[in-house]
Formats: C-alpha cells, sequence, structure tokens
C-alpha cells in the first residue's frame, strides 16, 4: 500500500509538470515588424486591416493604398515602452491607369547603452548601439469597382553592437465591399520571408580547439554560429462597415479584426471611429481580446482634419494605448495629402 501510495504521489505532482502547453511566445525574430503604426487605426483598437485607406495600409493591407484618392505622405511617432522610440514613415501615390505606389520606413531606436562584462558588471566604459529597420515598396490596385490588391517587398534588419540580422519578407493583402450595405471584408498576410540569423566580428572567437593537450595553440580563430529564427508571420482577416454614411454630417465606422500569428495565440481586435463634417474624429477600441497573458487592452484617441495653404489636407492624429503593467503607450501621427 506505501508503494502505491507513493506512486500516486509521484504521478499527482509530475502530470500538471508534463501537461503544460509550450507556447511559441518570442521564437521569432524582428518581433518590431508586429508593432502598430499609425495613430488612428492604434486608436480604433488596431481593428483596421478593411480601413486602412492611406499610407499606414502599407503595414495594415497592402490592398487599402488602391482607395487612396490622392497622394499622401505620413510621419507616426510611438512613446515605445522602455524608452524605446518607434518611428514610422510611408507616402502613397496614385498613379492614374496603373495603380498606387508606396514607400515605408520603420525604425525602432534606442539610446547607447554601455558593454558590460562578467569582470566589470558595472560597466567597461565601452558604448554600444541597438536597433531594428525596415524599408518597404508596396503596389496596390483596383481589379474592379469593389475589389482590390496589393502586396509588399520589404527588407529587415536588426543589428546590436558589431553583430547584425538582415532578411527579406512579403506581404499580401485583399480588400472586397460587398453590396451588403457596403460592408467591407479585408485579409492580409504580413512578413513572410527568410529566416534570420545573427553575424559579425561579436562572433568571433578564440579557443583551444583541445585543452587537453599541452604545448597547442589556445588561440585558434573561430566563428560562433547562432540559430536562424522565422520572421513574425501574421495573418488578419477583418470586417468593418460605416453605419452612419454621411447621415447628419456624421460618419460612424465599426471594424473587427481577428489575427492568427505563428508566435502566439489567435485573438480579436475590436474598434469604432466617429467623425463629424469629415473634420472631428473619436476613436476607441480593444485589443488582443482572448490572448493568453497580453497586456494589451483598451485604446482611445482622436484626430482633426483641415486644410491648408499648398496642401489638400492635413490630418493630426493622436492614441492613447493601455498597457497594463507597462504603464500605456502614445502615438503621435501627422499625414499631409496634396
Amino acid at each position: 500500500m506505501k508503494r502505491v501510495m507513493t506512486l500516486f504521489l509521484i504521478l499527482l505532482v509530475c502530470v500538471p509538470l508534463f501537461s503544460q502547453k509550450v507556447t511559441k511566445v518570442g521564437t521569432t525574430a524582428s518581433g518590431f515588424l508586429n508593432i502598430d503604426v499609425g495613430a488612428r487605426a492604434v486608436g480604433m483598437g488596431s481593428a483596421y486591416v478593411t480601413v486602412s485607406d492611406d499610407p499606414t495600409a502599407i503595414f495594415w493591407n497592402p490592398a487599402g493604398l488602391a482607395r487612396m484618392q490622392s497622394a499622401q505622405a505620413m510621419f507616426s511617432h510611438t512613446a515605445w515602452i522602455a524608452d524605446i522610440a518607434f518611428n514610422y514613415a510611408a507616402i502613397g501615390l496614385p498613379v492614374r491607369g496603373l495603380g498606387t505606389v508606396g514607400v515605408a520606413a520603420t525604425f525602432l531606436t534606442m539610446d547607447d547603452m554601455e558593454r558590460t562584462t562578467i569582470d566589470q558588471p558595472m560597466g567597461t566604459g565601452e558604448m554600444f548601439s541597438a536597433g531594428s529597420y525596415c524599408f518597404t515598396l508596396s503596389y496596390a490596385r483596383s481589379l474592379t469597382d469593389r475589389f482590390s490588391i496589393g502586396g509588399n517587398v520589404k527588407y529587415v534588419n536588426e543589428k546590436i553592437y558589431h553583430s547584425n540580422a538582415s532578411g527579406i519578407a512579403f506581404d499580401v493583402g485583399t480588400l472586397f465591399e460587398t453590396q451588403f450595405n457596403g460592408l467591407m471584408i479585408g485579409m492580409s498576410i504580413s512578413n513572410y520571408g527568410t529566416k534570420m540569423r545573427m553575424s559579425g566580428r561579436d562572433m568571433q572567437v578564440q579557443v583551444d580547439v583541445d585543452p587537453r593537450i599541452h604545448g597547442n595553440n589556445p588561440n585558434i580563430n573561430a566563428n560562433l554560429q547562432t540559430d536562424a529564427y522565422d520572421m513574425p508571420l501574421m495573418f488578419r482577416v477583418g470586417i468593418g462597415m460605416d453605419v452612419l454614411k454621411g447621415a447628419g454630417n456624421s460618419n460612424l465606422i465599426l471594424a473587427v479584426d481577428a489575427l492568427h500569428p505563428n508566435d502566439d495565440v489567435e485573438y480579436l481586435n475590436i474598434g469604432a471611429e466617429y467623425t463629424f463634417n469629415r473634420m472631428f474624429s473619436l476613436r476607441g477600441g480593444y485589443k488582443s481580446m482572448f490572448a493568453r497573458d497580453s497586456e494589451e487592452g483598451l485604446s482611445l484617441g482622436g484626430g482633426v482634419r483641415y486644410r491648408i495653404a499648398g496642401f489638400t489636407e492635413l490630418m493630426l492624429d493622436y492614441a492613447y494605448h493601455d498597457f497594463g503593467l507597462l504603464n500605456n503607450v502614445q502615438k503621435f501621427s501627422i499625414t499631409l495629402g496634396f
């Protein structure tokens, strides 16, 4: 009986340990590619795959570029967590009879840091930098008056100290306006590309090939080889509708996106935008519904649009995003239409 009870207790302790699910969080390179861009989108809870009709469509759904009526240039700055700066700049240019082309650049940067070692844990006095960068070329075209398609090709680079990793990725998206009261259906696949592997002179080391042998050369030049990691592949599908359609000089867009990343569980984003007289906008939404261990949640924002000399329109947008234990993230965007 004692043996049976001992075995039972062992199983009672061990089975829950072995039954725990191992998640894929943190198993991809270039995680900055999934940081949301544009204050308008973030203010709507990042439910934007069907709403995008400005240069940020390059990120959300390249097919949305085909909805642009005029050329636009935009810049977005985000005070990201841990004093990290996240900046995004893009231009969309409709070309009559050919479609819309766009270019975008993404920069994740931070202040220089002091190098530390095991022998000098308080710092060596030597400073180093780290950053992540992405440069994108985009094209979109309306195949019919209701259906458009778009795609991106982008170069991705991450660096730290004297090491870096580079890769090429592709995005594709579609956008369809149904006959059901203008309901929009959108889909995009982002960051399908090569694996990324760190390399550089930081990987060069000197080793003793066989420490058991005395008198051999203990400083043989060698290169460390890191693992290669996939990029953060993301599949988005969403629906959206303007339920007011200008009635009373007002528009109310409601949108829902479902997301399937390759390094996390599926989740939903929901959002809304109310615009009066095509000039003042208020936004709200909720991100990462049903996601496990997510710190993201409520988002709020607003914007103003007005005409200025020399440009067709100037759009200023702001968004506040609650990040739970990480406090909050604030995003600012400025867009010029000409």
